[in-house]
């Protein structure tokens, strides 16, 4: 069952500069399914949660969340939905347990069916010894917990997190990720945006990959590597690029390369196979003065720079 719909969005910002921040995209997200949209900042990504979350209107294109339309019925639309936001939004004043209480107050529940879900969601997200603790005495994981536990208190049909990593440790962020994945089994939809790859690749059962406004590519991590990323590159660093061509020209000519590119400050080398190839790289490129190489393992990054070519960071 279809739960987000996504057809033919776009968002344009009109000004001095005219920005499509969402160029006509398409896709579907089914029920129970952990969907991420992957791309580096100013992809479109925020633009587009924002869209189906009621927060922003559409230049054009249709959004609809459990079949209801997100631009002619926002209020309906948003009884279907949670959202977590880049910025944290808890209340500072309310302890852990108010925040969560009072959500659901806030949509209708009873006083005491709101505590009862309250100390329901505190024990699922492993915060029962933090229910009279203000968010201030909290860490950003366990303040990153809360907020998705608030924000499906109301029991919404789809789940969108923006960006839920950005700040977090290595173990918060884990943490969140296990939170996330056991949603899972509330038949809960989940649609957040990242540019973490390792993030897309672990908890995602799908992901597109957003750039300029346009979707490039949509599929489970598996495949998209299997199809687009199947391919090792090296990124060698030179300290002068004069006579890069024919470097080129060289590295071309070797076993299991399947193409160099020049960027900016090197030289790009995609392969299908690493063994043997390094000091083959590092011996030719010498004479242009290699001053640093780095080596990207077929994942998600490689999926990206394939189709754009350029890396999810810059």
């Amino acid at each position: 069952m279809v739960i987000v719909e996504v057809r033919g969005l776009t968002k344009v910002y009109e000004g001095k500069q005219r920005v499509v921040a969402v160029d006509g995209i398409d896709l579907s997200v089914q029920q129970g399914e952990i969907f991420g949209l992957l791309g580096p900042n100013g992809a479109g990504k925020t633009t587009t949660i924002s869209i189906a979350t009621t927060r922003a209107l559409p230049t054009s294109g249709q959004v609809t969340i459990a079949g209801v339309d997100v631009v002619s019925r926002p209020a309906a639309a948003r009884r279907n939905i949670g959202v977590v936001p880049q910025y944290n939004t808890l209340d500072r004043s309310l302890t852990v347990f108010e925040n969560l209480y009072f959500h659901c107050r806030y949509f209708g529940y009873s006083s005491a069916a709101s505590r009862t879900r309250a100390q329901e969601l505190l024990s699922q997200f492993l915060l029962q010894e933090r229910g009279a603790s203000f968010p201030a005495q909290l860490s950003g994981g366990m303040q990153q917990r809360v907020q998705i536990a608030r924000a499906i208190a109301h029991r919404p049909a789809v789940l969108f997190l923006d960006e839920p990593s950005a700040g977090l440790d290595p173990q918060s962020r884990i943490a969140m990720w296990e939170a996330v994945k056991g949603l899972g089994s509330e038949g809960i939809t989940v649609v957040l945006t990242t540019h973490y790859m390792e993030e897309a690749d672990e908890i995602c059962d799908r992901v597109a990959i957003m750039d300029h406004g346009k979707l490039l590519a949509q599929d489970t991590p598996a495949l998209l590597k299997a199809t687009l990323g199947a391919q090792t590159i090296f990124e060698l660093k030179l300290r002068q690029m004069e006579g890069s061509a024919d470097l080129v020209e060289k590295l071309n000519r070797l076993p299991n390369v399947a193409r160099v590119e020049t960027i900016s400050d090197g030289i790009r080398v995609f392969s299908q196979g690493s063994d043997g190839l390094l000091p083959q790289l590092v011996q030719a490129a010498q004479g242009l003065g290699l001053r640093d190489l780095k080596i990207n393992e077929p994942s998600l990054e490689t999926v990206f720079i394939r189709l754009t070519g350029r890396d999810l960071r810059e």
